[in-house]
Parts: structure tokens; C-alpha cells; sequence
């Protein structure tokens, strides 16, 4: 159990924050921050001011300009701090109260992807220069927000030859960095941490492995640290993808089916759900070898990743601990086929004054646990 109360501190300002006043502290009525596989992470803050509150029409200022305003939210338990979110203020709200002269100012923001997203720069050449190159490239542009690239090469290696081809360019940043992610079966975020004001851009395949989190025990009586827990088991999710490649020396088209396999994603079930459909992937023929494999391996691991799927709720001061996504979470209490470690695929902090609660949804890709225990 945490020991005392949590700690809040709110950043804020163009580029690089500094803490908020405390008037603006004390006028913070309820924070909201979703973390997601798969999508940014956003957040909702809401506050309590007065009309003619110097804050209030600064963020109307601000919301008239742009998404210019970075807010970051470090929450600390047991005295180690956890940035909750690192972001940009995308949209205000105002719903005053001609009653009382007070209204509430509602922020919504996104990760910092939405900085990624601004300026197109289609046309820019990248001669010889393999998608781990580009990458790289485009993330140190936005050095000034603290994003830290971790790029990890493919291992299927292609460089195009400049004298046949030169890649450019297309669209804006974030586009670009998805597009050449989703090419080579790999994923693309960004998280915040460790220490506020830095941030990890990750591009590379999908991990799913981790020290697993403290676990959510269900129905153990005094020992049970959930509000709520439902499970689904999900046999239809399982597919095979077919990747037609394109053989250029015989001018002939070859369909090969690819297993759902990811060394940085071990399976966390025993019995897996029985693939009974193929999905044929017509769109990669015209790719090259490297790039339609590597996307048939990434398809055909996410359709057995969630064949059992968690969700629930859980008070942070029983439970103890602060819930992450991308990490492994053991569970408890549910039943011999559904005990054993799972997938955070999603998380949302529900922050109000004298209550933390999360909601959550966990992930594995079959019954029964491989593992014989979990940490408590």
C-alpha cells in the first residue's frame, strides 16, 4: 500500500515547462490520461477557474495559436516519480457559469506525436539511406522536446541503390515514420520518462517482454486488489496470413502462409487458439521479399495476441502500485486456464482529489498460464 498521500506535479509552457502556480494547482479538479497500444497516448485536464482567471484566458490565447502549449504530469508514489504523460495541449473547452462566475476550463492534448504531425516535408531525398537512417533523421529534429530515438535495425536489411532509386520523403513526419514501420513489421510510440521532459521515440518490432508488475489478485478475499475483472476468450482472432511474393528471375507470383511467430513476444498461454482462417495479403506482391515477410510476421502475431482478453478496474491505494502499459502484469484468483501473466495493452488514470483509479485491459494469446507463479 502506498504510504501517505500521492503527489501531483503539473508542468506546463512552450517548449520546455515549468511548474504551473499553485492557484492553478489547487484549481485542478480531474485529471484524465489514456496509454494505448497501437495509438498516442492523450490526456484531459480540467480546472475550475474564474472568468477572468489569468490562466483561463491564457489558454484561450494559446488555443487561438495552436497546439503550442507542452504539459507534462509526473505522478510520485513511495517517492519515485512516474511521468504520466508528456504532451501538447491540442483543443481547450469553456463552460462558464453565469451563476457563480467560475468555469471550467477543459485541456485536451495528445503525446508528443502531435508535434510529429505539424509541418508536411514531402519531396526531402534520402539517398542510400536505409528506413533505420531516415528514422533516426527525423526524430533528432525534434530534439528540443527531449525525444530519444530507439531505433532497432530490421533483420532483413535493404538498402536501395541510389543509382536506380532514391526514397523521399512523403507527407509529415509521423506518417512517414508509421509508414515505414508498418513496412517493415514494426511499431512506432512514444513514452515518456524516465525523467520528465525526455521521452523514448521507439521504432522497431513489437516487445512484449518485461519484468512482469505486481499482480491483480481476483476473488482472494482480503488479498484482492481489483474493483472489477471480466475475461473473453476469443477463438475466431487466430488467422494465418498468405504473402504473395513476387519472384522476379521466374516472372511468377508464389503465396506463402507465415505463422504467427515474434521472438520479442513469447507466448504467454499454453493453448493457443486453432487457426482455421487465411487471410490472403495481396497488397505486398509488388513489395520486396524482405518488406511483404516482415509484414505477414507482424499480421499473423497480432491476430493470436489477443485471443484472451482482461479488463477491469483497479484503486491505485489498494493496489498499491501505478499500472503501466507495454509491460507484463501477472493475475491471480481467476481460474487455473486464466491465472499467469498477461499483456497491458491499455491503461487509463482516472485522477480526481482523494481518489486514483485506473482502468485497464490486458492482453495473452491463450489458456492456461506457462508459467507456475506470479510475482505477488
Amino acid at each position: 500500500m502506498f504510504k501517505g498521500a500521492l503527489h501531483l506535479t503539473l508542468l506546463m509552457g512552450p517548449v520546455v515547462p515549468v511548474p504551473v502556480p499553485r492557484t492553478v494547482v489547487e484549481a485542478l479538479t480531474e485529471i484524465t490520461v489514456t496509454c494505448e497500444v497501437g495509438a498516442a497516448s492523450g490526456f484531459e485536464l480540467k480546472f475550475n477557474l474564474s472568468n477572468d482567471s489569468v490562466f483561463t484566458n491564457l489558454m484561450v490565447m494559446l488555443g487561438q495559436i495552436g497546439p503550442m502549449l507542452r504539459t507534462i504530469l509526473v505522478v510520485t508514489a513511495k517517492g519515485m516519480p512516474e511521468v504520466l504523460i508528456d504532451g501538447v495541449v491540442t483543443q481547450h473547452q469553456m463552460s462558464p457559469d453565469v451563476q457563480t462566475g467560475k468555469s471550467i476550463l477543459t485541456l485536451t492534448g495528445s503525446d508528443l506525436t502531435a508535434v510529429m504531425d505539424w509541418i508536411d516535408f514531402t519531396g526531402i531525398p534520402y539517398p542510400a539511406m536505409p528506413p533505420e537512417a531516415r528514422v533516426e533523421m527525423i526524430i533528432a529534429k525534434y530534439a528540443v522536446f527531449g525525444l530519444v530515438p530507439v531505433v532497432i535495425p530490421r533483420i532483413m536489411f535493404d538498402v536501395p541503390n541510389p543509382m536506380s532509386r532514391i526514397p523521399s520523403h512523403q507527407d509529415k513526419d509521423l506518417y512517414y515514420v508509421n509508414k515505414l514501420a508498418e513496412d517493415a513489421g514494426y511499431t512506432f510510440f512514444i513514452e515518456p520518462g524516465p525523467v520528465p521532459g525526455t521521452n523514448f521515440a521507439y521504432w522497431g518490432p513489437e516487445f512484449r517482454v518485461s519484468p512482469p508488475q505486481p499482480a491483480l489478485n481476483v476473488n482472494m478475499d482480503v488479498h484482492t486488489n481489483v474493483e472489477s475483472f471480466n475475461l473473453r476468450f476469443d477463438a475466431g482472432r487466430a488467422m494465418t496470413p498468405v504473402v504473395y511474393v513476387q519472384i522476379e528471375e521466374l516472372k511468377v507470383t508464389v503465396p506463402v502462409p507465415l505463422p504467427g511467430l515474434n521472438p520479442l513476444a513469447p507466448p504467454l498461454g499454453v493453448i493457443p487458439p486453432m487457426s482455421i482462417n487465411m487471410e490472403q495479403m495481396h497488397d505486398v506482391a509488388n513489395q520486396s521479399v524482405p518488406k511483404a515477410i516482415m509484414r505477414g510476421l507482424k499480421k499473423a502475431a497480432q491476430s493470436t495476441s489477443e485471443a484472451v482478453v482482461a479488463s477491469g478496474s483497479v484503486d491505485i491505494s489498494r493496489y498499491g502500485h501505478v499500472l503501466k502499459a507495454r509491460r507484463l502484469v501477472g493475475v491471480r484468483g481467476a481460474g487455473y486456464v486464466y491465472d499467469g501473466l498477461y499483456f497491458v495493452k491499455r491503461v487509463t488514470h482516472r485522477i480526481k482529489r482523494g481518489g486514483y483509479k485506473q482502468d485497464f485491459e490486458l492482453t495473452r494469446n491463450g489458456l492456461v498460464s506457462t508459467v507456475p507463479r506470479v510475482p505477488a
